[in-house]
């Protein structure tokens, strides 16, 4: 069970990192107005929460405590992002305050994962 756990924290951190790093990849293109919500960006995000859901899953079929209120700031911020993204996906160019907004949930949903215990 602890191989198919980590395989799923794997799986989450990828959809993380492409979440994350479509909107790193575009930080110069915001100044210029031009920024735009990825595909891959969109796919990130999908991907943290099938493999969060997975994981929470996973966790409680263990047996292991679950911080129900911790998941559950992550899942509205996740949703958030989520919908945001999906709307603007196939526009030419994000709205500045958009799109850092996006940024900044994903850096508060990592901050949220790694400093709530």
């Amino acid at each position: 069970m602890d191989v198919l756990l980590h395989f799923f924290v794997g799986l989450h951190i990828i959809g993380i990192a492409a979440l994350l790093g479509g909107f790193l990849a575009q930080m110069p293109a915001i100044g210029k107005g031009t920024a735009r919500f990825s595909k891959g960006m969109l796919h990130g995000a999908l991907t943290m929460l099938v493999t969060g859901v997975a994981l929470v899953g996973l966790n409680q079929a263990e047996g292991s405590t679950v911080n129900n209120i911790k998941i559950g700031v992550k899942l509205a911020i996740l949703i958030v992002i989520l919908g945001i993204v999906y709307v603007k996906r196939d526009e030419e160019t994000a709205e500045k305050g958009l799109f850092a907004t996006v940024g900044g949930l994903t850096m508060a949903n990592i901050f949220i994962a790694v400093l709530w215990t």
